[in-house]
């Protein structure tokens, strides 16, 4: 049997690498350290990419990092490498000690609170090599480009095709006694090309992840998405300057949710810095609106039985018949703020929005007519005042039915208005990602084009 990519380079046993975080951070409290956290990584992958028939890249990762971070009281000094060897873990441990000795003292620092460390372990089910020969990945890669570029003859050009594996082990400890390995895979294929009509150009792109090789969408069926979403862009036009509903097709509306997110983390509440400050227990959305996490999804893309500090995850709603229930706070913020962390030092962990129970199509009808955003660009949002300004195409419906394509617009408002706008939440749920939701479909904002 030929060897596979995951099969070439076997991870270290879990014992072996528990014990060198246990040893790194007996290093720190014999060099003094009153507190110290360490985190290992090793990860392997292999991706290929291809382009107008051509393999473009093949890249192989071996990856290993070690990062430290020790506590002299209230003073704290982190440092990292690559090499696992003792003598370079003894001499990163060192140099973290010695940064500790230079920082300013800060009564917020420190390790996460004992009591909240993980002590339950749910089976997650996020390890599933993807065990391909180097030349199978080769020939998914391609066979997804193929399938764009032989859809239509108007698709002219590619951006490229690519096929990702990668898999990896985890080790977080800490002086409070805590020490856990977590292996995860995640995998991806995905796909960009070009298509003209009268000497109009478009691009568009499609693409599928797992953590599950065999829950992937077929190579075949990414690239002929990718073509079908290309094509559908082609002959554009602007719109002239409008009030008008906007939907936001899934892909686009899980931005909306990372917008709040951000406005409740607990770095935006303490530096004052959040449209949303001091919101806890505030009535944001319409009361429709559910927002819960639940970490413990097998085989999803965000789910942890603990974040990067040890802490416990734990399934909460976010915000409950439209009104904000808690904040997302790490230990520092939870300090900053008088609070207990929330076990979110690494994020969310499956942010899921309840659906009003309506198809895509049902949330056209409901739109009847207005903007379907299928593309963002730019940054223009203030995260202080929730001033909403994007770049965006998409297309304009018209009797709840798409009408056409359209490119060169902005749309505007502000944040806390559209979470009020909120009309429909479609039950086509995108979950490729931390945060799974459908269609969400805006009462009003102004669409800027053409005067």
């Amino acid at each position: 049997m030929k060897p596979t990519i995951h099969d070439s380079l076997p991870f270290p046993d879990d014992d072996s690498l528990k014990n060198l975080v246990a040893e790194t951070l007996a290093m720190a409290q014999a060099a003094g350290a009153s507190q110290a956290e360490a985190g290992l990584s090793v990860s392997q992958g292999l991706s290929v990419g291809s382009r107008m028939g051509e393999v473009e890249t093949i890249e192989h990762q071996q990856d290993n990092g070690l990062g430290i971070s020790v506590y002299f009281g209230r003073h704290k000094g982190s440092a990292s490498t690559s090499n696992l060897d003792p003598d370079a873990i003894r001499r990163t441990v060192e140099a973290a000690c010695n940064i500790a000795r230079y920082t300013s003292e800060d009564p917020c620092t420190g390790l996460a609170d004992a009591a909240l460390m993980a002590t339950e372990f749910h089976a997650l089910d996020l390890y599933h090599p993807w065990k391909l020969e180097p030349q199978a990945v080769i020939d998914l890669a391609l066979e997804c480009e193929n399938a764009a570029l032989s859809h239509d003859p108007r698709i002219v050009n590619s951006e490229g095709a690519a096929v990702d594996l990668n898999a990896g082990v985890s080790v977080y400890g800490n002086s409070h006694g805590f020490l856990q390995a977590q292996h995860k895979t995640r995998h991806g294929i995905s796909c960009s090309v070009v298509a003209e009509s009268g000497g109009n150009m478009q691009r568009d792109y499609w693409y599928d992840v797992s953590r599950n090789p065999d829950a992937l969408a077929s190579a075949r069926s990414v690239g002929e998405k990718a073509a079908e979403r290309t094509v559908r862009r082609l002959d554009a036009s602007k719109l002239k300057t409008t009030q008008a509903p906007v939907l936001y097709a899934p892909e686009m509306a899980r931005g909306l949710v990372g917008h709040l997110t951000s406005a409740i983390g607990g770095a935006a509440q303490y530096r004052k810095a959040s449209f949303l400050l001091d919101a806890l227990g505030e009535q944001v959305f319409p009361d429709f609106v559910q927002l819960r996490e639940d970490p413990f999804l097998a085989q999803a893309l965000g789910s942890a039985n603990y974040d990067s500090e040890g802490v416990a995850t734990r399934a909460t709603p976010l915000v409950s018949d439209g009104v904000i229930q808690h904040y997302l706070l790490d230990s520092y913020a939870a300090r900053k703020l008088g609070r207990e962390s929330t076990g979110h030092a690494s994020g969310v962990h499956n942010l899921m929005l309840d659906s009003t129970g309506k198809t895509f199509s049902e949330c056209l009808a409901a739109m009847n007519r207005g903007f379907l955003v299928t593309e963002l660009m730019g940054q223009g949002i203030n995260t202080v005042t929730g001033d909403y300004s994007r770049g965006a195409a998409g297309f304009w419906v018209e009797n709840g039915q798409i009408d056409r394509p359209v490119e060169e617009v902005t749309i505007a408002s502000n944040l806390r208005e559209m979470f009020r706008g909120i009309v429909e939440i479609g039950n086509d749920i995108d979950q490729r990602g931390s945060i799974r939701c459908g269609s969400i479909l805006i009462e009003n904002m102004t669409i800027g084009g053409v005067d």
